[in-house]
């Protein structure tokens, strides 16, 4: 006979991140998760996830002082949530970005970094540091098309920038096609100068 299976009853809360927070990426839902599952006790920890843009805490019914507690702790860390500041991957997602493309801009200074945060990685002794950004910003960015500017700007100042190369290497060839003239005129000077009685030739008056 197959064996029963046991339904542990569940106690099951969910919470909706606002657009104003997610900026409807998975990655930035995903980033809120991790956030605030640092903040929780390491052992109720997994019992919160995200899908979509819903988070939600299941556990079971005979752990309910955990639930409430774990509960009041995941409300207490979404105030204020949408300030929470962006990470590159999420920014890279949210603007539709690559990381070479933010590398570029925040080199050139159009994005904006609103400083730098360290972390350890999971499991490993080396920390990384990176730049974050503040969501205003991004909001904005997203709001105004910023990312498909830079890239018309790019395209413009690329073509800029080979058209320049390609009248250079123009002055270049001319400049060396031009002493190769000057040289080979010069040469034919120096042999007729160097031809022997030329002086008398010419006090004989022969090139009058």
């Amino acid at each position: 006979m197959p064996k029963k299976t046991t339904i542990v009853p569940t106690r099951v809360q969910a919470w909706t991140l606002s657009p104003e927070a997610s900026f409807g990426s998975a990655v930035r839902a995903k980033g809120i998760l991790l956030e605030i599952r640092a903040r929780l006790p390491v052992a109720v920890r997994k019992s919160l996830d995200v899908e979509g843009m819903i988070l939600t805490l299941a556990l079971p019914e005979e752990q309910e002082d955990d639930f409430v507690r774990t509960s009041s702790a995941v409300s207490t860390a979404l105030i204020g949530i949408e300030e929470l500041q962006v990470i590159p991957r999420e920014i890279q997602d949210i603007l539709g970005m690559t990381a070479s493309e933010r590398h570029r801009w925040l080199a050139d200074g159009r994005l904006q970094s609103a400083g730098t945060r360290t972390v350890r990685l999971a499991g490993r002794a080396r920390q990384i540091t990176f730049h974050v950004f503040d969501p205003k910003v991004v909001e904005d960015l997203l709001d105004r098309g910023a990312v498909d500017e830079w890239r018309v700007e790019d395209a413009e100042a690329k073509a800029e920038k080979r058209a320049k190369a390609a009248y250079q290497a123009k002055l270049t060839r001319m400049s060396k096609k031009s002493k190769r003239s000057k040289k080979s005129g010069s040469g034919t000077e120096d042999s007729a100068s160097g031809l022997r009685g030329w002086e008398d030739f010419d006090l004989d008056g022969l090139l009058r």
